[in-house]
């Protein structure tokens, strides 16, 4: 190329880069004006909003383009982390509702920007506390949430309008979101204004995690249902959260995780279309839910590749016209799996690690584990370290200055593009397959998973793979951790209750509203309105289950 060539490509680069900031950034900037007038590393330099090659490649705008814009790789959001930080939740809950509020305001006071629920088994698979199914689970693994009143109590003092809720609840999704609406309405909040996300992923549960109460089919017809609804009367709240982070902590790779976390995406938006939805009207509330291990470059390319390929998804397969529907919004965790019970301070390291590959990555919200997860619930100072670890990646690391940092480095490129083309295998043996149900039915994620697993643990026993504490620098004394325990009596106290709300509820509209629910669930109108004035009569979760179970069925795992 001559000179006169090379100043040309050069100049066409750079001319597109100032079309993307008087256009795209502008726009974006007048909503959401950058954090600081400039930018600069700890020694002064000043720090450029995005780097770009200094000369023209012929593939940047094809596979990198500008953050903001198709195809996403290099982030979803014009001005990424310059012009608004993640949101930084952590995943709390425990015990009664109002022992999980107590930690949930904790976490308000020491700078979260938003929550992000557990819940305990039973309220999961959509059993009540008092049921003998839920006996020794109650309250363990997550907060307990019975009725409308409990969801009160979990909020309480805590004003919805102001505050962006992550639920991590799938089978029973729409009754949580519908006791969420209900207590909105009790504050005197518009459900215009709630912000927050559902996981509501039903499809990874069948392979990846087990918290399935109703076969596949009705369970997506539940989904679809949630998104037509959502998309009328809470604009801004994410319909579901699909989820690779389960299917990562069971054992993938990062491919895996990819590839199969789309391919339950193209799933839902299937269902949704044939229930009559378009797509730009439901997809821009879509959102994701990874993993961050701790192998920290490949998982920034991972993050890349899932943008870019999710994009060319909506668009070329679901011909989707709108950007916000292309764009892979996702919350982060860090590896709850990669934690060691041995020497649980190094674990500390790890989530720095992890929380740093996210945020490279270009996350939208993030939790960060705490050390002691590996051995129980976390203590009140270890939450807070490890709120501190996402405060300190965001206001000291530096990082958070310029768009897609790592960006343009030949490994992480080269890498991202692998990512992508192993994703692109996983999914198109899914579709050879008859889609993701089809694929559940036959066993497939469920062997690729576990043969994944496999291959990794066999790798720590014969030392090919190194877990510092676990195989090499082992110390033969324990570590002395203060172990978190949740307070006496829980369950006692949480069925107690229960006991007092159905003796002082209004039966006969308990059971009206029960043979609602069974008769729109036998029709084929949207189930939404239905559960929302179950809830609103106090009729319990597992009551309101029930009715679906009666018409529905309830899945039992087979592989053809």
């Amino acid at each position: 190329m001559s000179d006169v060539e090379e100043k040309k490509e050069k100049k066409t680069l750079q001319e597109k880069k100032k079309q993307w900031e008087d256009t795209t950034v502008a726009k974006v900037n007048k909503r959401f004006p950058e954090l600081k007038a400039s930018f600069s590393t700890s020694s002064g330099l000043p720090v450029d909003r995005l780097c770009i090659p200094s000369f023209d490649e012929p593939s940047y705008m094809e596979k990198l383009g500008f953050p903001g814009e198709y195809p996403f790789t290099r982030g979803v959001q014009p001005t990424m982390y310059r012009g608004r930080l993640w949101t930084m939740r952590q995943y709390a809950g425990f015990s009664t509702a109002e022992e999980a509020n107590k930690r949930n305001r904790y976490l308000l006071e020491k700078g979260a920007t938003g929550l992000s629920v557990a819940f305990d088994l039973p309220t999961q698979i959509g059993y009540d506390s008092d049921d003998a199914i839920s006996r020794g689970e109650v309250g363990r693994v997550g907060v307990a949430i019975d009725t409308v009143r409990d969801m009160e109590k979990l909020f309480d003092g805590i004003p919805l309008d102001k505050v962006s809720t992550s639920m991590t609840i799938n089978a029973t999704a729409s009754v949580l979101l519908a006791m969420y609406i209900v207590v909105a309405e009790k504050q005197g909040v518009p459900l215009s204004a709630l912000t927050g996300t559902i996981q509501n992923d039903i499809l990874k549960e069948y392979f990846a995690r087990g918290t399935y109460r109703f076969p596949p089919k009705p369970s997506l017809r539940l989904i679809s249902d949630i998104f037509s609804y959502c998309g009328k009367n809470i604009p801004k709240w994410n319909t579901i959260s699909i989820s690779g982070y389960h299917i990562r902590e069971a054992g993938s790779t990062a491919a895996q995780e990819i590839g199969l976390t789309l391919a339950d995406a193209i799933c839902y938006i299937e269902t949704a279309k044939k229930a009559g939805l378009n797509v730009d009207d439901f997809a821009p509330q879509l959102a994701f839910f990874f993993a961050a291990h701790t192998d920290i470059l490949e998982e920034v390319a991972k993050f890349r590749a899932a943008r870019r390929l999710y994009a060319k998804i909506m668009k070329e397969r679901f011909g989707s016209t709108d950007p916000k529907s292309m764009m892979l919004r996702f919350h982060t965790q860090t590896g709850g799996v990669t934690l060691t019970a041995q020497q649980p301070d190094n674990n500390i390291i790890r989530v720095a690690i992890q929380t740093l590959a996210a945020v490279l990555g270009g996350t939208q919200s993030l939790h960060t584990n705490s050390k002691d997860e590996a051995l129980a619930l976390p203590t009140e100072d270890t939450v807070k370290l490890a709120l501190r670890t996402q405060q300190i990646v965001a206001l000291e690391s530096g990082v958070t200055n310029t768009i897609d940092p790592l960006g343009g480095s030949y490994y992480i490129e080269e890498l991202t593009d692998r990512l992508e083309a192993e994703a692109e295998k996983i999914i198109k043996t899914i579709d050879e397959m008859g889609g993701m149900v089809s694929a559940i039915e036959q066993g497939y994620p469920h062997r690729e998973i576990e043969h994944s697993a496999y291959l990794y643990g066999k790798s720590i026993e014969n030392g090919e793979r190194v877990v510092v504490g676990v195989n090499k620098f082992v110390e033969e004394k324990a570590a002395k951790v203060a172990i978190f325990s949740a307070p006496e009596g829980a369950e006692k106290k949480q069925v107690d209750s229960l006991k007092k709300i159905k003796e002082e509820r209004d039966d006969k509209k308990v059971a009206e509203a029960l043979a609602l629910v069974e008769k729109t669930a036998r029709g084929n109108e949207n189930l939404m309105p239905a559960i929302i004035e179950a809830v609103r009569v106090e009729a319990s979760l597992g009551e309101i289950c029930t009715a679906l179970q009666n018409i529905f069925g309830e899945y039992t795992e087979s592989f053809n």
